[in-house]
């Protein structure tokens, strides 16, 4: 009863628009969900972003949830997530996509879940690491550790847009480092982001973990960005 009060005096309203979430409703309404461009990008080995690593990075496996458009539904729920303090929502798509690739036989081999890393500074400014709640959501689903300890960002970068693709480029490819130790030695390894564009953070990432030997990587991310 007092639940119910609540949503009356404080209702809970839907992350994509805003509006106000029926009591069987999560984060997301009904509508807002059905709009959502998911990419089916599971259903496809050969897909928009597996592609974007031919000749760049050996991938086992390479996948996003949705496409990212400017003023969409996915920009507003990846705003949330970012800069509204809205964690679960990561969480949530997580839990949705996991039903997905839990039956893929390439995944099935997955051993640890690594989330893109924040530089430490960012990391407090932020209070939290945005894909976080998504890598926690796969790595349940797909019987796997969550690692955010394995992979770091050793350098602080501040705002890119200034910069030209192939700058920016340089400087992602030096910004990541590992700190593996016996143990994760030939392990299948899922790197999970929010947004991939040009696959350049994620290309980089990917390369550290491929230092360790016998090492192997897959990739998912939130959303899709056409470039």
């Amino acid at each position: 009863m007092f639940k119910a009060l609540l949503n009356i005096l404080f209702p809970k309203a839907c992350s994509g628009c805003s509006r106000v979430l029926l009591e069987s409703e999560d984060l997301v309404c009904t509508h807002c969900r059905h709009d959502m461009p998911f990419t089916q990008h599971y259903l496809d080995t050969q897909n928009e972003t597996y592609k974007k690593f031919y000749g760049r990075l050996p991938v086992e496996h390479a996948s996003s949830v949705v496409y990212f458009h400017k003023k969409g539904i996915v920009q507003e729920l990846i705003h949330n997530l970012k800069y509204k303090g809205k964690k679960e929502i990561g969480a949530l798509i997580g839990k949705w996509y996991v039903q997905d690739i839990k039956d893929i036989e390439v995944l099935q081999s997955v051993t640890e879940v690594v989330p893109v890393p924040l530089h430490k500074k960012k990391l407090r400014q932020r209070g939290y690491n945005q894909v976080a709640g998504f890598g926690k959501a796969l790595a349940d689903g797909l019987g796997a550790k969550y690692n955010d300890d394995l992979l770091l960002r050793t350098t602080y970068n501040k705002t890119q847009t200034k910069k030209n693709i192939t700058a920016r480029a340089e400087i992602i490819s030096n910004s990541f480092d590992i700190t593996p130790t016996d143990a994760d030695k030939n392990k299948h390894f899922l790197l999970v982001d929010d947004v991939i564009t040009t696959g350049a953070t994620l290309e980089a990432c990917g390369r550290a973990l491929l230092k360790i030997p016998g090492a192997r990587v897959s990739i998912v991310t939130i959303a899709y960005a056409h470039t």
